[in-house]
């Protein structure tokens, strides 16, 4: 391994990271202006999208640079090929905060009688998405499959979001467009965990070399049971 070739992979390193932490902040602002009905806090969401977007093609840039350019094996070709993986989900997750960002501006216009807070849920998808990260830096595959394993839980939370969606939208029919809007929200935060799953899924593979996408939750509740 050449001093070139680990410059580049430090390089990629800090620049995932930087993607991770902007997206991170995309979706708290979402949120945020979701609760505030905040919609000039949601259209700088929305308008962050392009950077991400531009932070998402440096990336697979710098990836394609260093797989023609060093052309890596092993661990070090897992490592390139993981980050591209997680760049796209990256992005993919930058997107949804947008979509969470365009319910908050609808939500804007109207009058909202019967407001729906997704703190909770958010608290936990935020949690795997920084814990997803913070595997792929480490290298540490255990703190991958726990972060897969939360994803059962947001699954939980987004049953139960819609079960009480359901009520509401029987009890007050005039409501009806409004609520949609907030049971997509949860589809929304339900598909950023499914994202961070993703990324901790990619780690696994990186580190050890297995493809953990059908059995690494049935091993993390497994491991969770002798606890």
């Amino acid at each position: 391994m050449t001093i070139h070739f680990i410059r580049e992979i430090e390089k990629l390193k800090k620049m995932i990271l930087a993607l991770g932490a902007l997206v991170e902040e995309t979706v708290l602002n979402a949120v945020q202006a979701l609760e505030e009905t905040n919609s000039i806090l949601a259209r700088n969401v929305i308008e962050s999208d392009s950077n991400i977007d531009q932070k998402e093609v440096e990336v697979e840039e710098t990836c394609l640079k260093i797989l023609a350019l060093h052309q890596p094996v092993a661990i070090d070709l897992r490592y390139v090929v993981a980050v591209l993986k997680i760049n796209n989900d990256l992005e993919r997750v930058g997107d949804l905060s947008v979509n969470i960002a365009e319910r908050a501006i609808s939500l804007s216009k109207a009058k909202i009688k019967t407001k729906i807070y997704f703190t909770d849920m958010v608290e936990i998808v935020i949690k795997m998405l920084r814990d997803s990260l913070d595997a792929l830096i480490n290298l540490d595959p255990t703190l991958a499959r726990k972060v897969c394993a939360l994803d059962d839980q947001i699954d939980l939370m987004h049953e139960h979001k819609f079960n009480d969606l359901q009520k509401l939208l029987i009890k007050n029919p005039k409501e009806t467009p409004i609520l949609i809007q907030y049971l997509s929200v949860s589809r929304y935060l339900e598909r950023i965990a499914d994202q961070s799953t993703n990324i901790a899924e990619d780690v696994i593979y990186m580190v050890e070399g297995e493809i953990a996408r059908h059995n690494v939750k049935k091993l993390s509740l497994n491991e969770n049971s002798k606890q």
